[in-house]
């Protein structure tokens, strides 16, 4: 029944046509359906509903944000991912990626999530993967389990100190057991 009704939400094929191509600039960025709504010219319930097909087909998945005792105002919204690089660059119409561009350092940033949810179903260790981000814009591309990890991503030859700002601001409100 479940997926019927799905179904019938897709059945405006342009509309999920346009969406799937917003969804794909939104990969690894904050969600905010009522902006994806208004790009694509349906209701924000649909975007939502949209998302969520994604995400139970194994699609997409969302990110949380990590939440633990915030003593910074923090943004709450999930991070939204395609399940692999390769469809987002093919939504986008993406050619060729060139090491130290912006579209370099989100593919990358892509393929580390992707890796560490492989690590995490793998090892059988099935830890949860969460952001962090501040409402002043510091921010830690992953947070793993119940921050005993932190990951910053950085598709740079040099990583330079303003790179790790973020990562320094969370380590001032949380002790991991390893930063990178």
């Amino acid at each position: 029944k479940e997926e019927i009704a799905a179904e019938g939400l897709t059945r405006n094929v342009p509309a999920f046509s346009r969406f799937l191509e917003v969804a794909a600039f939104s990969n690894g960025e904050i969600t905010n359906l009522q902006n994806i709504a208004s790009e694509c010219g349906v209701s924000a319930p649909t975007v939502k509903e949209y998302f969520q097909i994604l995400e139970d087909t194994l699609l997409a998945k969302f990110v949380p944000s990590y939440k633990n005792r915030p003593k910074r105002r923090i943004i709450h919204s999930p991070k939204f991912y395609f399940f692999d690089v390769g469809v987002t660059n093919f939504l986008l119409k993406r050619g060729r990626i060139v090491p130290q561009s912006e579209t370099f350092g989100k593919a990358f940033e892509h393929f580390i999530f992707q890796e560490i949810l492989a690590h995490a179903h793998y090892s059988g260790q099935h830890y949860p993967v969460s952001y962090w981000r501040t409402t002043s814009g510091l921010e830690v591309d992953f947070v793993l389990g119940d921050h005993e990890i932190t990951i910053e991503v950085k598709g740079t030859q040099e990583v330079q100190d303003h790179h790790l700002k973020g990562l320094k601001a969370f380590l001032e409100e949380y002790t991991p057991r390893d930063a990178f």
